[in-house]
């Protein structure tokens, strides 16, 4: 009887590898978040920095000039 009730309380090995396999997947899960959390911290940065700098009025005409075109 005794053999019997902890077997019950022990999971299968069926048990344990999904148990395994669950760990697994949140593992997964929660490098993509962090992943995916760090690329969008480094948009941000890059696009608060792309704003704060200030556009040169002449850097248009200085691109026209390049490329030999008339200046506006």
């Amino acid at each position: 009887m005794t053999t019997a009730t902890l077997r019950l309380a022990t999971p299968t090995p069926f048990e344990k590898s999904l148990q395994h396999l669950a760990r697994a997947l949140s593992r997964h899960v929660d490098r993509r978040i962090a992943a995916r959390a760090e690329r969008r911290e480094l948009a941000l940065d890059m696009l608060r920095e792309q704003q704060a700098r200030k556009q040169d009025p002449r850097a248009v005409d200085l691109a026209l000039a390049q490329l030999g075109l008339p200046l506006r």
